[in-house]
């Protein structure tokens, strides 16, 4: 996994698939810390003495978000939002506190999330505690789902299935992102955003027009496809 990525996966993969993976993994953990002593123990703890991915993922993020006292092996918005869920708020919100202080990443314990999320750098990210993602939906870093401040309750934005949000977009209010829509960096968007369209801009605006909006044939959370609107949108071009 690059580094500045966080990535829950969309698929669980085969056994058979997470055996091998798991095997190359650790395979070539071996040959670096005989081939280089002085990495032995943070490789032994780290891969070598976990079986399988998932616990040596764990155990690593886990490392970073320990409280004190409280060692608390997991990837941590998930088990957040499961002990919000379940009323145990304030060891979620504690939680959620010392995510926010290791990662710069602020998810609130509330925030519904789906499955195959990618926060792309993840850097200044905030999800506010209302707010719901789909599944498939890559996020850049500085992203914000949040609120106008004008609003209680449910104020936070609804991003549906296979969003692509680019790097400093701003999404406020309780609005809805229809699936496979793209939000342009930078981006402010105040007001719901159809399905398969393009929104750009500040405040942003529709791709092709309100009334007949440029129509997008894949799914941009998943192709990562940040630039193709260009053409469409102006004949001037930096």
């Amino acid at each position: 996994m690059p580094a500045g990525e966080i990535w829950y996966s969309s698929e669980t993969p085969t056994n058979d698939d997470e055996a091998w993976v798991w095997g190359q993994i650790k395979a070539e953990a071996r040959r670096d810390a005989e081939s280089e002593p002085a990495l032995a123990s943070y490789l032994y703890s780290t891969i070598l003495s976990h079986s399988s991915f998932e616990r040596s993922l764990s155990f690593h993020l886990g490392k970073q978000v320990i409280l004190p006292d409280t060692p608390l092996y997991f990837v941590a918005h998930r088990i957040a939002h499961k002990l919000w869920t379940e009323s145990r708020r304030p060891l979620a919100l504690a939680l959620h506190s010392r995510i926010s202080d290791v990662f710069a990443v602020d998810i609130h314990p509330a925030a519904r999330i789906g499955k195959g999320i990618l926060l792309d750098h993840a850097t200044g990210v905030v999800i506010g505690e209302t707010a719901v993602i789909g599944n498939n939906v890559s996020i850049l870093h500085h992203v914000t789902l949040g609120g106008t401040g004008k609003a209680s309750e449910d104020r936070h934005p609804k991003i549906g299935d296979g969003v692509l949000i680019g790097a400093g977009a701003t999404i406020l209010g309780n609005i809805k992102i229809g699936d496979g829509a793209k939000i342009g960096a930078g981006s402010v968007v105040l007001i719901d955003v159809p399905p398969r369209t393009t929104a750009v801009g500040n405040p942003a605006r529709l791709v092709g027009g309100k009334e007949k909006p440029s129509r997008l044939e894949e799914i941009p959370g998943e192709s990562m496809d940040h630039t193709s609107f260009i053409s469409e949108w102006s004949d001037y071009i930096i």
